[in-house]
């Protein structure tokens, strides 16, 4: 009987690790002729077609262009919903997620998260737990001296966070500090399906050379939560959030299979292992058949 329920766990878990994705997508290695980005763009429903070319420049096309592609390419390849039949909707927070017209799949909390910046576009998915995905690239301001920057956010920090920050050393360690520390805020109100819910302030990360990470909200630490921070190609930080579907947003729980579970099915969730980003291209988020 124990060996049953072994196989059986083993199984289950093997199921829920398709759930777990990350893909990156580099824009700079694409450099489309007009004909060519349209046909991408109407691989699309047409109600996604205005939030693409609202954009005036072709840089903040194509990341808008390729953030959707990678929404409906994901669901595809792990939920199995057909290309033409893939519904994703927002909640009025602007959390996206994939509209069911019939029974979920076998995730009942599916739900993923999209970040973009300068060229990297990603995508992170979970089977059960809440996720966040941040990317930031830790470029120097153009508008600003690094002086004005930095302090244009001490309202967003604890009081922790900002001595470390403004402790950091020179003016561009303080820069990589301060985008580090907001790159995990960021993947944390993404998790949870708002920005609005928190003042940034409530939230206080704590860390071990950016690993073992922690965070309080309002001084009470969070315990089901997991972060993921490491700088990506010597130019990006990059942050991952896994957490408990309880503290999502009202809206956004609206959108979940499943936010009553016991502590043996969250575990099944929370210790799932974390995976690497895998490269894609434009052509690989666009089935043959269309």
């Amino acid at each position: 009987m124990l060996h049953l329920r072994i196989l059986r766990y083993n199984s289950r878990l093997t199921r829920m690790e398709k759930g777990i994705q990350r893909w990156i997508v580099d824009i700079s290695e694409w450099n489309p002729s007009p004909i060519e980005f349209w046909s991408a763009v109407s691989v699309l429903p047409k109600h996604q077609h205005s939030s693409i070319y609202r954009y005036v420049k072709l840089e903040d096309r194509k990341r808008a262009l390729v953030s959707r592609l990678l929404q409906y390419a994901l669901v595809h390849q792990v939920l199995g919903i057909p290309y033409n039949e893939i519904v994703i909707r927002s909640t009025v927070e602007g959390k996206p997620y994939v509209h069911y017209d019939e029974m979920r799949p076998e995730f009942p909390n599916f739900n993923f998260s999209v970040s973009h910046h300068g060229d990297l576009v990603a995508i992170a998915s979970e089977p059960f737990c809440l996720v966040g995905l941040d990317i930031v690239s830790h470029a120097l301001p153009v508008k600003e001296t690094p002086q004005q920057f930095i302090s244009s956010f001490s309202s967003h920090f604890s009081s922790i966070e900002w001595d470390k920050i403004i402790n950091a050393g020179t003016h561009y360690d303080i820069l990589q500090e301060l985008y580090r520390y907001w790159s995990l805020k960021e993947s944390f109100v993404k998790a949870i399906g708002s920005g609005l819910r928190y003042k940034l302030d409530a939230l206080e990360f704590n860390h071990v050379s950016w690993t073992n990470i922690s965070v309080k909200l309002l001084g009470e630490e969070l315990r089901q939560w997991k972060f993921w921070h490491f700088e990506l190609r010597k130019r990006y930080y990059v942050s991952i959030t896994r957490g408990s579907p309880h503290m999502a947003t009202e809206n956004f729980k609206q959108t979940l299979g499943q936010t009553e579970y016991d502590e043996d099915e969250y575990s099944l969730g929370f210790n799932l292992p974390n995976t690497s980003f895998i490269c894609r291209s434009i052509e690989q988020l666009i089935p043959s058949e269309l």
